[in-house]
């Protein structure tokens, strides 16, 4: 009897022992989510940080589809997110471990309870942008000083010109596709060949915009290196827009209407009319097109033309029926699926410029660019 007693013993210590242990693993459970903060804060803000963005990029490709089927694009600005976070905890056990008497354990018991509470309070703030002041400020055209940060900044000139100007020395960059889509066909080619060339000297390090110290005045510049006179693009860039063969350095301001022998006149686009500009890369379904929802630009035969020889390479929007697998982002709107592949670097880089755009433009720029001391007379 005795040697059962011991037996019996020791199986209720070993019981008791077990859920000990239970209670201490909860314990130190409930000790260790008390370092949970940093985790949060880890985890919220980066899952905030990548919506933001996300949306940030819906919001561009749906005002893009908008202005290209005639409808008032509209942007909400996230003002301000605030989230607080509350995490309750606690513990307790209670019980008898164990009582013997005589030759019998008594009956032990224990108890274990405990309450976790997780709650997130999230705060976002919106702001329709709207009113005269904003309607002003996406009217106005850019001004040089956003070009020359954006250029000295990494961006390539030619995307900058392309997106970004209306005329440059008498040259069109398809101007009325600042607008709303024109009937008749774009003229663009001689722009697009020039920028083109601009970028190949911009590469090799000798092209550059910048600022020149004229009578106590910053004054735009474009200076191309002497020793690009003898290369072809050098000639060919010249030659379209009127500049002066045996001057290197040129005066930069907004009369791009006609060709002048020591400037550079460039007349820049509003923010809106990039919009609209960049907007005819938006495919637009076959069958919106054949309903006349949407404006279809005619060439000369009266076939539709391909605003892809325009912006095909700056920006392309494309649409079908069902969600896109691999999209960057995408949409839904007029019952298809709007959106950019993940593989189009071109278009991606386009939106990313869209971006810093509309942020420039909303606040004075200051003149940021290196201070070219090459007088402006120089052979």
């Amino acid at each position: 009897m005795g040697n059962l007693s011991t037996f019996v013993l020791r199986i209720r210590i070993l019981k008791i022992m077990t859920k000990s242990a239970a209670l201490a693993g909860i314990l130190l459970l409930l000790a260790n989510c008390a370092q949970l903060g940093p985790d949060l804060v880890r985890a919220g803000r980066n899952d905030y940080n990548i919506v933001l963005q996300q949306t940030e990029d819906e919001e561009v490709i749906l005002n893009l589809v908008r202005v290209r089927y005639g409808d008032r694009p509209l942007f909400f600005d996230v003002n301000s997110v605030s989230t607080s976070f509350t995490w309750s905890q606690n513990a307790a056990a209670s019980g008898t471990l164990f009582e013997y008497g005589g030759t019998e354990l008594a009956r032990n018991n224990l108890s274990v309870r405990g309450d976790l509470q997780y709650t997130e309070r999230p705060t976002i703030t919106y702001t329709p942008l709207g009113g005269k002041d904003f309607v002003k400020s996406v009217l106005t055209p850019a001004d040089l000083d956003t070009l020359i940060l954006l250029s000295n900044s990494g961006w390539s000139i030619e995307r900058l010109l392309r997106l970004m100007a209306n005329r440059m020395n008498g040259l069109p960059n398809a101007p009325r596709a600042s607008g709303p889509t024109p009937s008749d066909p774009p003229i663009y080619e001689k722009f697009c060949q020039a920028a083109k060339l601009m970028r190949q000297l911009q590469k090799r390090g000798m092209l550059r915009l910048g600022y020149q110290q004229i009578e106590d005045k910053a004054i735009p510049v474009m200076v191309i290196d002497k020793e690009a006179r003898v290369f072809t693009e050098t000639r060919t860039i010249k030659d379209l827009l009127g500049l002066a063969i045996e001057k290197d350095t040129f005066i930069i301001d907004a009369r791009g209407d006609r060709p002048r022998p020591e400037s550079l006149g460039i007349r820049l686009r509003s923010l809106l009319g990039t919009f609209f500009f960049a907007s005819h890369g938006v495919e637009v379904p076959a069958n919106d097109l054949k309903m006349g929802r949407a404006m279809t630009t005619k060439d000369k035969s009266g076939k539709p033309f391909d605003w892809s020889l325009v912006v095909g390479d700056l920006v392309s929007v494309r649409s079908q029926t069902n969600k896109p697998a691999n999209a960057q982002v995408a949409i839904k709107y007029r019952g298809s699926w709007f959106y950019i592949d993940d593989s189009d670097l071109n278009t991606k880089y386009s939106f990313l410029l869209l971006d810093q755009l509309a942020a420039l433009l909303g606040g004075k720029v200051e003149k940021a660019g290196p201070l070219l001391t090459l007088p402006v007379s120089a052979p």
